[in-house]
């Protein structure tokens, strides 16, 4: 029960006490009630947002933000207005909570159930056996393609189903190739403004019309040997074609953990690891995969190979042919029409995994179905727009980037997004928005975390009763950032 009710039960049992006493003691308790109603709304009722206020005072007063800043918001649900705020009109850097406006932008223009859909198709024609033309995988964006987080989706079952439609149409041999379509969103690309250091870990992946295996793979690394020593890159997994990867890794002390960084770009040939692997570690380490889309090719004609059926020329892309100056071949065929999960499944794992590659390809097929052009920086600028009009509001409070929140170009005001959070609690689809928002301190919110950036955004209830949506930026901190974000919880208990 809450305290307040059991309380003002309380003080009707006392006055109906009261009403029944004789003339000559009704003064001292009425005396009684009186201090006993301040007490309550001092000591039992203290307002939520005096509480807000002073948690919040107790963290800007913290040494590990003496050069930096931190902004918050926070909005009584029910009316929409603005409980406590400090800092809240300064553009501040978001980390991965900017994911919250990317997954409202995709349910609002894209709806809670809509599937990506892949086509394996065939030009030419087939003649005993013989497909004189090409298998081609034609993408549409799908950032689940390949990944093992949906059983339906995974390598293995795709490259199973895709070489079962290619045998179940009479084709024994190709005279062809297998061309991975990746024009839909003019190539593989990373979006302006990402740190070099970033595009060749697996979180920096950049995103294609054909994704594969959300476009990252694993190096497994030996420490055996000394610290200092050369350590040695037993293999990848899987195997990838058309790489080459330079090692110039070294076995670092005892309890370093994994520093090793790798360095590529979109398109790349060629992949540099540099950095430490602790001399005790036993960890495969996840990297960027330069070209999905070549690596999805590659993959379905060594599966038909494996099973007897001729390929007889190189795998390739549609960005390639491009490059060569050649065409994609028309005039197709379908073998098979793939549907992707749910864009509702997807968001689970977008927000609870923080997978940038979703963020990106969900905001240039949001873009595509508004006639936007897919380059991230006009699909970005097209989100910005759309919100602003929506709340009628300054879309400088919107400075959007990317879809994922990797970019440090992005600078958001934790006005706007909490009014943006606030604004989606009246869509139809926001019970499936809210039930994939991460638990984090017992509270339905996004994090983020880049250099210096931490994050939350979300939704709460207080113990009052009040219904609460808040933004909580704090950019530039000191220290690491595990000390600070407990210091971000402790404030944030103030919320509840």
């Amino acid at each position: 029960m809450n305290i307040n009710v059991l309380i003002y039960i309380i003080i009707g049992l006392l006055y109906l006490w009261v009403i029944q006493l004789k003339t000559s003691n009704m003064k001292y308790l009425l005396t009684f009630l009186l201090g006993f109603l301040i007490f309550n709304d001092t000591a039992f009722s203290q307002p939520l947002a005096q509480k807000i206020i002073k948690a919040f005072e107790t963290f800007e007063k913290d040494p590990d933000l003496q050069f930096g800043m931190a902004s918050i918001t926070v909005l009584n649900a029910n009316t929409g207005e603005i409980m406590y705020a400090k800092n809240e009109k300064l553009g501040m850097a978001t980390a991965s909570t900017l994911k919250t406006i990317t997954t409202a932008t995709a349910y609002s223009i894209l709806g809670s159930n809509f599937k990506y859909e892949t086509d394996l198709l065939y030009n030419g024609m087939i003649k005993d056996g013989t497909l004189e033309g090409n298998i081609i995988i034609k993408g549409t964006g799908d950032p689940s393609l390949g990944s093992e987080s949906f059983e339906e989706a995974q390598p293995d079952v795709l490259l199973n189903r895709w070489k079962t439609a290619i045998m179940n149409a009479g084709i024994k041999r190709i005279k062809g190739t297998v061309i991975g379509d990746d024009e839909l969103f003019n190539g593989h690309t990373a979006p302006e403004g990402w740190p070099w250091v970033d595009m060749g870990q697996y979180y920096g992946a950049g995103v294609s019309a054909l994704n594969w295996r959300e476009n990252k793979f694993k190096i497994i690394i030996s420490p055996n040997g000394k610290i200092g020593d050369k350590a040695v890159l037993l293999r990848t997994e899987p195997a990838i074609t058309g790489l080459d990867i330079i090692n110039e890794v070294r076995i670092g002390s005892a309890g370093t953990g994994d520093q090793v960084y790798a360095f590529s770009a979109p398109y790349s040939r060629k992949i540099i690891l540099r950095g430490t692997y602790a001399i005790n570690l036993k960890k495969q380490i996840e990297i960027s995969l330069p070209d999905g889309a070549y690596s999805a090719a590659v993959g379905l004609k060594e599966a038909l190979i494996k099973e007897g059926i001729a390929v007889e020329q190189e795998a390739t892309t549609a960005y390639r042919l491009k490059a060569e100056e050649r065409d994609i071949p028309a005039d197709t065929k379908l073998l098979d029409k793939y549907y992707s999960p749910t864009l509702s499944q997807m968001c689970y794992w977008f927000l609870k995994r923080s997978i940038n590659l979703y963020g990106e390809a969900f905001l240039k097929t949001a873009a595509l179905h508004e006639n936007i052009d897919t380059d991230t920086k006009a699909a970005a600028e097209w989100e910005q727009k759309l919100w602003a009009k929506r709340l009628a509001i300054n879309a400088g409070a919107l400075k959007i980037k990317d879809g994922s929140g990797l970019s440090p170009e992005n600078r958001l005001t934790t006005l706007a997004m909490a009014k943006i959070l606030n604004q989606v609690k009246k869509e139809n689809w926001f019970g499936s928005f809210y039930e994939n928002m991460p638990l984090y301190n017992n509270m339905k919110i996004k994090s983020g975390t880049i250099g210096g950036v931490l994050g939350y955004a979300g939704y709460h209830t207080s113990s009052d009763g009040t219904p609460l949506v808040f933004a909580f930026l704090v950019n530039n901190h000191e220290g690491a950032s595990q000390p600070m974000r407990l210091k971000m919880f402790k404030m944030l208990d103030a919320l509840k």
